[in-house]
């Protein structure tokens, strides 16, 4: 339902809060789905070792991470802006850093930034699954991750379900080819569906701006 009222994101008894390009907006309460999937035991493992590496940290390596978290800016579902408290970087570096199968580090290193994906076409049918973008080759020490959303109907227009499907070699030239990815996770893309898309880039732990996009499988 929505409503006219001071913005705010979250639940309170039965109700749910939140905002999207139609305005604030209020739904009853869902229990949220615990599919315990292998990807989700992945994830969650990641943060409890990312949680007990972090209180072993000494406490001049915690205010290193505090400090280039002050640096790293995120934006809430409000459309706001945030910056993160030290475990939160600590959290965000090494998780991106595992994706990128590096090691994970213990001292806050200097913040990097990723060059943007500038251009992606998308190849998409039954048969082919490949994305071309720019630059390319990406920089070095630079990955592409591509996140993709389970198939969806054609007049779709918002996704909220995007999961992790291939990550690019360092430095890789276009494309990035991800149909056997894809179909092992959601299936064999159908025509006439609409698949959503976006894609990362990642640098020693620091991830770009999302690029996100959509098409229907031809």
């Amino acid at each position: 339902m929505k409503v006219l009222k001071a913005p705010q994101s979250g639940s309170m008894a039965g109700t749910t809060a939140g905002r999207n390009r139609f305005g604030q907006y209020e739904r009853s309460r869902a229990i949220p789905v615990n599919p315990s999937t292998g990807a989700q035991g992945l994830v969650r493992a990641r943060m409890t070792t990312n949680s007990t590496a972090w209180r072993a940290l000494t406490s001049a390596q915690r205010a290193g991470w505090n400090g280039l978290g002050l640096n790293m800016v995120r934006t809430d579902s409000l459309g706001q802006s945030y910056t993160l408290q030290g475990n939160q970087a600590y959290a965000s570096v090494n998780n991106n850093r595992a994706l990128s199968t590096l090691a994970p580090i213990a001292d806050a290193p200097a913040i990097a930034t990723p060059i943007n994906i500038i251009t992606a076409t998308l190849t998409l049918t039954a048969a082919s699954l490949s994305l071309a973008y720019t630059a390319t080759p990406l920089a070095a020490a630079t990955y592409l991750a591509l996140f993709a959303s389970p198939q969806r109907s054609a007049g779709r227009s918002f996704e909220g379900d995007l999961r992790f499907i291939k990550l690019s070699t360092a430095a890789q030239a276009t494309p990035l080819v991800a149909l056997t990815e894809y179909t092992a996770k959601f299936g064999v893309p159908v025509v006439g569906n609409r698949i959503f898309f976006v894609a990362v880039t990642i640098t020693l732990g620091f991830e770009s701006g999302p690029f996100a996009f959509s098409q229907v499988v031809a």
